[in-house]
């Protein structure tokens, strides 16, 4: 995908190594900082910024099979869901 956007191949390589290496690092901070609303938030802007991308440079990505739309929309779904569940967390320890 990223040579859609009109980058060699060395740098397109390179692009989607640090990608790899980034998400990988994020789904650590995830597992282990699953409890902060920030962590969250991010997790739920990069997956919409994702399907986006997808959307915008590849349409055809998203009606093959395990596309962006059916694993990113049930992803932040999940977030949406913690993020509930932390603030109800939150509201009865007030209590």
């Amino acid at each position: 995908m990223t040579a859609s956007i009109g980058l060699s191949n060395e740098l397109s390589y390179l692009v989607t190594k640090s990608a790899g290496v980034g998400e990988v690092i994020f789904g650590l901070l995830f597992f282990v900082l699953y409890r902060s609303k920030a962590i969250i938030l991010i997790n739920i802007v990069g997956l919409t910024a994702l399907l986006i991308f997808v959307a915008l440079l590849q349409p055809q990505l998203l009606i093959e099979a395990f596309n962006p739309v059916t694993t990113n929309i049930a992803l932040i779904g999940f977030s949406v869901i913690l993020l509930i569940e932390i603030k109800k967390e939150a509201g009865n320890e007030v209590s």
